[in-house]
């Protein structure tokens, strides 16, 4: 079982940053893959950005790439999801996750956070 807890959602405007964090505990060594998502009212869940805890590849939505940046803290079990130059359409709930792989579809995945709210004001 893995626990996921992330924080640093807030309110920015547009062109602004924001620091999410993402927090793992349990039994994370079963899962190699940490990725965001967001889903915005009345939409369907989309992938961000993934990370692999071995090797650290990265993985990007087109929508993000150039502008947000995932890394992790293997010591610490947190993962990061850097998001700069940000835009109103960027407003959404944001999850974090832990799977097997790094999967674009959310259903693939097999823990999942609280989420935490990003909105971005024009």
């Amino acid at each position: 079982q893995v626990q996921l807890v992330e924080s640093g959602g807030g309110l920015v405007q547009a062109g602004g940053s924001l620091r999410l964090s993402c927090a793992a505990s349990g039994r994370t060594f079963s899962s190699d893959a940490m990725g965001w998502f967001r889903q915005a009212p009345g939409k369907e869940r989309e992938f961000v950005a993934a990370i692999r805890w071995s090797g650290g590849s990265t993985y990007y939505s087109d929508s993000v790439k150039g502008r947000f940046t995932i890394s992790r803290d293997n010591a610490k079990n947190t993962v990061y999801l850097q998001m700069n130059s940000l835009k109103p359409e960027d407003t959404a709930v944001y999850f974090c996750a832990a799977g097997s792989a790094v999967m674009i579809r959310s259903t693939t995945w097999s823990y999942w956070g609280q989420g935490t709210q990003v909105t971005v004001s024009s």
